[in-house]
């Protein structure tokens, strides 16, 4: 069966197609700038890349490029070919705590949740509608970004305000990056041949997240209400005294909008070193530059403290600690300064395995030593595929 996992920004949309249940890639791409001057895409099959430059208005003319294309070069022969649909919807709230059949009743629901995501359940949709149009007969499943995050227990999930607020309004931690840290999650339940393991899963990209997994499920999470919340990020601050917002807006006079947005995206390691992009900063760390060194401390000591707040949260009881996304997929010196901080928990680093383990280079695996008293993995996620899995899933049913 052909599925076709989907991943529609406000701009974009990004997407692959696969061949199920043999997980084969048959193509993959990005459609960018829609709506905008310039917009292009970028496909490719096999060693093949095909790049175009085309006018598209709308999501609407988007997915009938996309889908143009898949016949015109052979993939398909008919779009009927495709059976099943499956989209990336960034926020479920509480509703969904797994990925589910997009009926219009499902759909209906998602929107009601726009004002948790406003950037992105509207962008979502406007892709889930686009499909559904073109291809009547594929089955739509929406997975959500929130679902994994979905089995902590309201102590966990809470915040210390008025609890009116959560019944009233929702506000509650949902926990972002949630197709990653099940992705991993499922994949280390094969590495360690053990089907409810007790993970620490580090999601280190621009945006970043740590999740605490006990017996395979999330009981805890660091992203928040938002995913600003948890650990300082390539732009994002992370956790804040909130009372320095109204501080800064009269000491200023910025409003709430721009210290807001500067909080996205003007903070992190780009406000502290004055850039975000890992590869920029580890020059500039290896150089020694000290604005730099202060945002790799400051960067690397919010991890870890994630990371011995959710040892201490399993009993201790930790079957391996994971590294994945952009950064901690790619980055051996971020990796090296946060393990070295964990020497109490005794982790033991190698260093050489560390340095070797880059995944975009198709180099897995653990960068400790026999005698850590916890395995670091190092593993590659795939959004993308968690969707494929899912929406395939939901077609056997």
């Amino acid at each position: 069966m052909k599925v076709l996992s989907v991943n529609a920004g406000s701009s974009t949309l990004k997407f692959r197609l696969y061949e199920m249940p043999e997980e084969k890639v048959l193509m993959k791409g990005a459609i960018e700038r829609i709506g905008l001057d310039g917009s292009h895409y970028s496909i490719t099959i096999g060693e093949e890349k095909i790049k175009k430059e085309l006018p598209l208005k709308n999501h609407k003319e988007a997915v009938d490029a996309l889908l143009k294309e898949l016949v015109s070069t052979g993939l398909i022969k008919s779009l009927d070919e495709i059976g099943a649909v499956g989209h990336r919807i960034v926020h479920g709230g509480s509703l969904y705590s797994k990925s589910v059949v997009l009926e219009e009743k499902v759909i209906e629901e998602i929107e009601t949740l726009s004002d948790l995501a406003p950037l992105h359940n509207p962008a979502n949709l406007v892709g889930v509608r686009a499909f559904k149009e073109a291809i009547p007969t594929a089955l739509q499943v929406g997975c959500f970004d929130t679902a994994f995050h979905q089995t902590m227990e309201k102590a966990d999930y809470l915040y210390p305000v008025p609890y009116a607020w959560y019944e009233k309004y929702g506000i509650r931690k949902y926990g972002f990056h949630g197709l990653s840290h099940k992705f991993i999650s499922e994949k280390m339940m094969e590495l360690l041949n053990k089907k409810n393991p007790n993970l620490i899963i580090c999601h280190i990209g621009n945006g970043a997240s740590l999740s605490a997994i006990q017996e395979g499920k999330c009981i805890d999470t660091s992203m928040g209400f938002t995913p600003n919340a948890g650990i300082m990020m390539g732009t994002r601050s992370g956790d804040i005294d909130y009372t320095m917002i109204s501080y800064l807006m009269k000491k200023t006079g910025f409003d709430f909008n721009k210290i807001d947005s500067m909080l996205n995206k003007e903070s992190g390691l780009e406000g502290i070193a004055g850039m975000s992009d890992l590869r920029d900063l580890d020059d500039a760390f290896e150089r020694g530059e000290e604005k730099t060194c202060l945002a790799f401390d400051m960067y690397t000591n919010k991890i870890v403290d994630y990371i011995a707040k959710y040892y201490v949260k399993l009993d201790g009881k930790v079957d391996a600690i994971c590294f994945t996304a952009g950064g901690g997929e790619n980055d051996p010196i971020i990796r090296g300064e946060v393990l070295k901080k964990l020497t109490a928990l005794g982790v033991v680093l190698d260093e050489e395995k560390n340095e070797a383990t880059v995944c975009r280079k198709g180099i897995e695996g653990i960068i400790t030593k026999e005698n850590s008293k916890i395995p670091v993995y190092v593993l590659g996620t795939d959004e993308e595929l968690m969707i494929a899995r899912d929406t395939y899933s939901l077609s056997e049913n």
